[in-house]
């Protein structure tokens, strides 16, 4: 890895298009989760001018069409939208969700001597670093920061004539590899008509300031507010939206791996998200213990086998060896898509809050929301170690 370089990372609000996408998702599993803690669900959402279409397969109790569009409309108020071209009052709603196919569930369900099998085959990534206090790293970190510092701010009604959709992007100066600065600061975000750049980039700045280090923010030349000058026209009326296409934001801003697969829509027993998840406890662990300032994890499945075909950790050379740590995990953690979700205590309807602002580098919840970022497994790999 080099030693001085710039990285950037960047974040979306919970008004983004993909991410109205991602919570409306979210907000289904928990509503059937929350009638069946085993429900199987892989619920696809799009979003357009005044019109979200779900679709997807899930193997769960009925929620009836008009429940689902209260879910539906209730999500997009919280979110702010009240716009003529996406109001959630107004919205057309298209429901095409149907029964799971009978071969995966032959696959993934447990029978006789047979586990629990994987939902899907796949690879998972998980990662931990020591440039935040979060073990997170800090392009994403101060990224996410900055729009979530100003969409409470507007929420809370500290800042007007600001609309729900925004995007933030952050690049930092590495020195002998460690973060020390903003060399850029990013922000796209809409606004109501009449107001003018100068305005939004002057009603935004404390917010930007507070969320970075004291001593961080970035040369006045590089603080870009609403480049092309105008964002009024915002949303799913501005930009189509999809479920699972922000997987980057929602992980580690590319400062690691990511196998390919999105979080939002599904149920636990899919390992695309509970794999990940359990990847980045196991990650975070391991930094947490001292055994590693830098964790990559990753975990392989084969649809219908319950056993991961691999695991893989690489420490980048700061602190135990990986094949060691393989061996010390396979003694403490069942990585079967039961065990992860024992384990992680994951048949809960926790999942609507990890649609916004990355699902890692979060507090664990009293309910057992973001329980993967517990470091309750530190102690046992050192002394094990």
């Amino acid at each position: 890895m080099p030693k001085n370089f710039l990285f950037t990372s960047e974040s979306v609000s919970e008004g983004h298009p993909d991410k109205i996408c991602d919570q409306i998702s979210d907000t289904l599993v928990d509503a059937y989760i929350a009638k069946d803690p085993y429900s199987r669900l892989a619920i696809e959402t799009f979003a357009t001018t005044n019109r979200v279409i779900i679709g997807g397969e899930i193997r769960a109790p009925q929620i009836s069409k008009a429940d689902i569009e209260d879910l539906i409309r209730g999500t997009v108020k919280d979110i702010g939208y009240e716009q003529d071209g996406f109001h959630w009052k107004n919205l057309e709603i298209t429901n095409l969700l149907h029964s799971q196919s009978a071969d995966i569930a032959v696959g993934v369900d447990a029978s006789g001597s047979k586990d629990e099998g994987a939902g899907d085959q796949g690879i998972m990534f998980g990662y931990a670093c020591r440039e935040t206090e979060v073990l997170m790293p800090a392009a994403i970190y101060y990224a996410h920061r900055i729009l979530h510092n100003i969409m409470d701010a507007v929420r809370s009604g500290k800042l007007r004539d600001i609309g729900p959709d925004a995007k933030s992007q952050v690049t930092l100066r590495y020195e002998n590899g460690v973060p020390i600065n903003a060399e850029t600061v990013l922000v796209s975000i809409q606004h109501k008509e009449g107001v003018t750049q100068q305005q939004v980039r002057e009603a935004i700045r404390p917010y930007v300031e507070a969320s970075l280090p004291k001593g961080w923010m970035c040369a006045e030349d590089k603080f870009l507010v609403n480049p092309t000058g105008k964002f009024v026209i915002g949303g799913p009326d501005g930009d189509a939206g999809l479920t699972g296409r922000k997987i980057i934001v929602d992980t580690y801003g590319g400062s690691a791996p990511h196998g390919g697969g999105a979080f939002s829509g599904k149920d636990p027993t899919k390992v695309d998200r509970s794999a990940a998840y359990m990847a980045r406890y196991l990650a975070k662990n391991v930094v947490a213990a001292g055994l590693a300032t830098r964790c990559t994890i990753q975990i392989s499945y084969a649809i219908g086998i319950s056993k991961p075909l691999s695991l893989y950790v690489n420490n980048h050379g700061t602190g135990v060896a990986g094949e060691d740590l393989v061996k010390i995990i396979d003694e403490l953690v069942d990585l079967s898509p039961r065990g992860i979700r024992t384990h992680l205590g994951l048949n809960k309807p926790i999942y609507k809050r990890t649609a916004t602002y990355g699902h890692f580098g979060r507090a664990p919840d009293f309910d057992g929301g973001f329980s993967w970022e517990k470091t309750d497994l530190a102690e046992k790999l050192k002394k094990l170690a």
